[in-house]
């Protein structure tokens, strides 16, 4: 297993996730300090920690991610379209939008597919659609790619990690469905750096975790004793 976690190298692919409602301003700074000092691909925060986040990472090279209609994506498409122009008005270079599950359990594809499209339109920026995969049927799944990607997504996520985290199996069917069309992030309940290189050998583009200097740090361990 060490000759594989040594073949990739997971900062690059972290999105390093503070997402407890209670968190506090020095949590976030440590939260940037780890993503810049780790080279991760962002910090994943909620939009009003956004404004502080950009400051505290200036002109660095991790992103902010904002997550939008979080963690239920049942508000309305209005409410989410403002929280997320508000959040790149902030300063968000990215946005991690979950999807309206309720229209999609009842086959309302087309207000599903505008909600996503209209987001993209008016932000110009890179939108990770959050599906909730363990909440979904394969069917209903299908159906969520097809109008996400159609509506200008960019990345399809498994799960915001509150309703149980990603598995390989959710991540090998969205590499099968997106024939390489968008990334994948895989998010949750990311605890192992082995578990984070085979979600990565599954298919996974972006790791949204936590665990992030923790991962790093193990898979250093790992690097040290092969």
């Amino acid at each position: 297993m060490a000759s594989q976690i040594e073949a990739i190298d997971l900062s690059p692919l972290i999105d390093q996730a503070l997402l407890d409602p209670a968190s506090t301003d020095e949590q976030l700074k440590a939260c940037c300090s780890a993503a810049e000092r780790y080279g991760f691909a962002a910090v994943c925060v909620y939009p009003m920690h956004v404004r502080l986040a950009v400051e505290y990472l200036g002109s660095k090279s991790p992103q902010v991610c904002a997550v939008i209609g979080f963690p239920t994506g049942a508000t309305t498409a209005a409410t989410k379209l403002y929280e997320a122009q508000e959040a790149v008005d902030q300063g968000a270079t990215e946005l991690d939008v979950v999807i309206n599950r309720s229209w999609l359990k009842q086959g309302q594809i087309e207000p599903l597919h505008q909600e996503v499209a209209e987001i993209c339109e008016a932000t110009g920026r890179p939108v990770k659609a959050i599906l909730e995969m363990s909440q979904l049927t394969p069917p209903e799944i299908e159906m969520a790619v097809d109008a996400c990607l159609d509506a200008g997504a960019e990345f399809l996520k498994t799960s915001t990690g509150w309703f149980g985290g990603a598995t390989l199996e959710q991540v090998q069917f969205l590499k099968q469905l997106t024939k390489d069309r968008a990334g994948i992030k895989a998010s949750g309940g990311i605890r192992t750096a082995e578990q984070a290189i085979r979600l990565v050998q599954a298919g996974a583009t972006r790791l949204g975790t936590s665990r992030g200097p923790e991962l790093i740090r193990q898979l250093q361990a790992l690097d040290a004793t092969s």
